[in-house]
């Protein structure tokens, strides 16, 4: 097991997104190579997800949806794992992949992966337990690979954060001064391990039991450039940009800001657990709504910052990504964590809107997130 990908997340999303990139790419001799995926949560379905990784034959990811009109029904076979090792049982042999053949660290740990744990401390560095917290299973490791000399890395954390690469390495580098490390450890963190920002975007609605996903034909990984990243692979749907927050803004603003305004009514009126974005489409008055939203408290935002068309453009595209027929996707998963997503997905727009100085009262997520609502004077 000396594979060049280590992966932190087992989730269906990374299966029918990354890893299905590098099944593709693979078969192009366009990949580093094959993926190494760690397990760090105690999830059971997590388990189960590792213990069918370390079977031959891969896993199924099922494409279903439209695209330009034509219907696409397709299933994958993706065969870009290698192996699967769980952080609490198998750390040693993480560290030592992490410290040797690992080249590219890809990451999506939940929306509070990159929260600290308490019982985390500087005698994990010396320990064969795993640290508790993502970023300091990273510190950890990367502590690893600098006392070997080993090569720069890159790593691509795919959380829904903006500039997650570097949020990321502020809070592991917080961790290495809290923890007392020396400064070239701290260099190294901050000089030779390249952390990139980068933006996935791909509605993967339904889990394949053990392992696999059924997901919509429409996907993107957009990547920030940095000078001597080595990219996982190269795809079709890799974009590699020196301009990440045009991307980051249309989905955040468009996409999730809409699943999250749709999850705010169904959670609001009790609306049957089992409900769809495609039945919440279908819905007048949630299909009203959510226009209402989008046209009137989101889009003028896009029209002041000169991003008028492709704003509009990426907006055709959701709306026929939301009324997928193939898709299950159900509010329920979506509204998981949904205070926070709410802070993360809506805020922003009634922030950059205010600091625009727009006349803009934005009642339905001001309402959501408990705001007062806009002056009259201000709206006017």
């Amino acid at each position: 097991m000396a594979t060049p990908i280590l992966q932190f997340g087992t989730s269906r999303f990374l299966q029918a997104h990354v890893d299905l990139f590098i099944h593709e790419a693979l078969a192009r001799d366009q990949a580093l190579g094959r993926v190494t995926v760690v397990q760090t949560t105690g999830s059971a379905a997590s388990a189960r997800r590792l213990e069918a990784f370390n079977l031959p034959g891969g896993y199924p990811v099922r494409i279903r949806g439209l695209a330009n009109g034509a219907v696409v029904d397709q299933e994958h076979r993706v065969t870009a794992i290698d192996a699967g090792l769980h952080a609490d049982r198998n750390w040693t042999a993480v560290c030592e992949l992490g410290a040797t053949s690992a080249q590219v660290i890809v990451s999506n740990t939940g929306d509070r992966g990159y929260e600290l744990s308490d019982r985390d401390g500087p005698a994990l560095l010396h320990a064969t337990a795993a640290p508790r917290s993502f970023p300091a299973k990273l510190l950890v490791l990367l502590f690893h690979r600098y006392r070997r000399g080993a090569a720069p890395i890159t790593l691509y954390p795919c959380e829904l954060v903006a500039n997650n690469g570097t949020v990321l390495r502020e809070v592991v580098l917080q961790l290495a001064r809290a923890w007392g490390l020396d400064d070239g450890f701290k260099q190294y963190l901050s000089r030779s391990c390249l952390w990139v920002n980068s933006l996935v975007d791909r509605i993967v609605s339904e889990a394949i039991a053990p392992a696999g996903a059924v997901a919509e034909p429409y996907a993107i990984w957009v990547i920030e450039a940095q000078k001597n990243m080595v990219l996982p692979c190269t795809h079709p749907q890799i974009v590699v940009t020196s301009e990440l927050e045009p991307f980051e803004r249309r989905k955040l603003f468009l996409l999730n800001l809409g699943h999250t305004v749709l999850a705010e009514h169904w959670q609001l009126h009790q609306l049957p657990k089992d409900m769809t974005v495609l039945q919440a489409m279908s819905d007048a008055r949630m299909r009203a709504g959510l226009e209402a939203a989008w046209e009137e408290e989101v889009l003028p935002v896009f029209d002041a910052l000169g991003e008028a068309g492709i704003a509009r453009d990426y907006l055709a595209q959701v709306r026929d990504r939301f009324s997928n027929p193939f898709l299950a996707h159900r509010l329920a998963d979506i509204a998981q964590n949904h205070e926070e997503k709410k802070q993360r997905r809506l805020r922003p727009v009634v922030a950059l809107a205010n600091s625009l100085q727009l006349p803009l009262a934005q009642p339905r997520l001001r309402a959501a997130l408990g705001l007062a609502a806009a002056r009259a004077a201000h709206a006017a």
